[in-house]
């Protein structure tokens, strides 16, 4: 099963009105915001793995705290998830990656595109989802 990420925060849990419904879940078991550098960020609040370690640089602060790449996975009890996303925005760097080499300086990335504007008339960032397995 594929599941959008179409909200700016993400719930995952048992209880509902989650935007992820999982049985087996504690009530709110995990939320992943969208936030404002177009970025992915899961925060685990039950109990669960992350397949990033949390204190790598880049990553966001907190010990149950992982910006999401594309492969990314985690658990949340009996559930595997595993996010998705098109390569040319998965990597935090504008314009599909580095320009100029490792070490030369590089332009910020722009302000995230608002997917409201989507040609196809849809609300939903192309190619960022969750598959549950």
């Amino acid at each position: 099963m594929t599941i959008d990420l179409i909200e700016d925060e993400t719930t995952i849990g048992s209880a509902g009105g989650n935007t992820i419904e999982l049985p087996g879940a504690d009530p709110v078991h995990a939320t992943i915001d969208h936030d404002e550098r177009d970025e992915y960020v899961l925060t685990l609040h039950g109990e669960g793995e992350m397949n990033a370690d949390p204190s790598a640089t880049g990553t966001h602060e907190g010990a149950r705290t992982e910006t999401l790449r594309t492969g990314a996975s985690f658990t949340i009890g009996p559930w595997r998830l595993v996010f998705q996303r098109d390569e040319f925005a998965d990597h935090g760097r504008p314009y599909g990656g580095r320009q100029g080499g490792e070490y030369s300086d590089q332009p910020a990335q722009p302000r995230r595109p608002d997917y409201a504007a989507d040609p196809d008339g849809s609300e939903r960032p192309p190619g960022n989802e969750i598959d549950e397995h």
